[in-house]
């Protein structure tokens, strides 16, 4: 679900008078409901590096276009946003025009803030103000020409953007609209999940059906029962974004950080508002699955044997799992995707669930790079995205080669 390297650029910012507005214990309540907005909205991701202050910048974003880096949003009024007004703030969230119309590129994910209310803005905002400013230039646009030039980004959003805040579905329950509420807008789940045009911008009509990011993929959270989380309950969906794991999955790469500083720190009621609301898929046309491969095909039969011997003592034979130990791979949505990045780089560089306050310990997958070779991670993952009732295009060693080069490039 999010993926979260989450690519948000940021919940930047409530205007000073309206903070000061308010007092007693009215301020105390804004400042705190725009907090857990700002966690709603994962700011940490693109704002806060590791062991720096809280919202000084100076993450590293990478696009298919070049590198931009997370703005620094603490009050600093030199090198942060200590010298804007609640407007300037409302207008990067709503519109994607920072102070002095400077147009903000796609990372910033403005495309799904456009959707937050301005009450829901005025509380980060309040928020924002109470943080330590932190003097810190940083250099936002690292893009190569042409894509530096921020004028391109005009025909950019008459393309990839519509403006306007989330508008609820009468129709529907307050619990429904809730949660399309935070998938649409603040979660921005669709920035990550959404399949991307050649200009970089959501594909709509597949929204949420998956998509690569930075040499992971950002699985399918459709309701498709086989690609995607439509075998998955209600309750299962709330488990994994509150520890980071079910029977079906273990968060990984960027969701894993999501996990850790955003979704476990949500409220109940709003990760079974998402779940509600992820459920209720309207779209019937999933594609069909593809035919398994037949079991006596050379690349299965190999991929057996290395299974039973690498990898059964904890998936089990019939691909199952132990659960709360160890996910099934059983008609699980990532084993079926149709990217298989993920797969690749967890048998290849091995992945931990790392621990979250509900779950502060969590097995760990193994790496295999070091007596594995590439065919050989090629037939397993064949075998197990062929088994089980799963059924899924082979894994060439042309595209295990091309991960490991990249990994041991980085």
């Amino acid at each position: 679900m999010k993926t979260t390297l989450s690519l948000c650029a940021g919940l930047l910012a409530l205007s000073l008078g309206t903070a000061n507005a308010a007092s007693g214990g009215d301020s105390y309540n804004l400042v705190q409901k725009g907090r857990y907005l700002a966690t709603l909205g994962d700011c940490t991701a693109c704002h806060t590096q590791p062991g720096k202050p809280l919202f000084a910048g100076g993450v590293s974003i990478d696009t298919p276009f070049g590198k931009l880096v997370g703005a620094n949003i603490t009050p600093d009024p030199e090198t942060g946003i200590g010298g804007w007004s609640f407007e300037d703030f409302q207008n990067v969230m709503s519109k994607g025009h920072a102070p002095g119309d400077k147009r903000l590129y796609g990372a910033m994910p403005y495309t799904a803030y456009t959707k937050v209310s301005r009450e829901d803005n005025q509380a980060i905002w309040a928020y924002l103000q109470t943080v330590q400013p932190v003097h810190n230039p940083v250099e936002t646009n690292l893009l190569p020409f042409p894509f530096n030039l921020r004028s391109s980004l005009i025909a950019w959003n008459l393309l990839n953007f519509e403006e306007g805040e989330f508008k609820p579905d009468a129709k529907k329950s307050e619990q429904w609209n809730r949660g399309a509420y935070l998938v649409q807008g603040l979660g921005h789940c669709g920035t990550c999940h959404t399949p991307k045009s050649l200009t970089g911008g959501d594909k709509n009509d597949a929204f949420l059906a998956g998509a690569d990011l930075q040499g992971w993929v950002a699985p399918n959270i459709t309701a498709d029962p086989h690609a995607g989380i439509g075998a998955w309950s209600v309750e299962e969906i709330v488990q994994y974004l509150k520890t980071g794991a079910n029977r079906f999955d273990i968060a990984s790469g960027p969701m894993a950080e999501a996990v850790e500083h955003s979704t476990q720190h949500w409220k109940d009621e709003d990760l079974m508002a998402v779940a509600v609301y992820l459920k209720d898929d309207p779209r019937t046309d999933w594609p069909k699955p593809v035919e398994p491969l037949a079991a006596d095909s050379p690349a299965m039969v190999a991929g057996k044997a290395i299974y039973a011997d690498r990898c059964s003592a904890c998936h089990v034979g019939s691909g199952e799992g132990i659960a709360h130990l160890f996910p099934k791979l059983a008609k699980a949505p990532l084993v079926n995707a149709a990217d298989t990045a993920s797969l690749i780089r967890v048998v290849l560089a091995g992945s931990r669930a790392g621990g979250t306050e509900a779950a502060p310990t969590a097995p760990a997958m193994p790496s295999f790079a070091w007596n594995l070779s590439d065919e050989n991670i090629a037939d397993v993952l064949t075998y197990v995205r062929n088994s089980w009732g799963n059924s899924a295009s082979p894994v060439s060693s042309a595209e295990v080669t091309d991960l490991r080069d990249s990994l041991n490039e980085r």
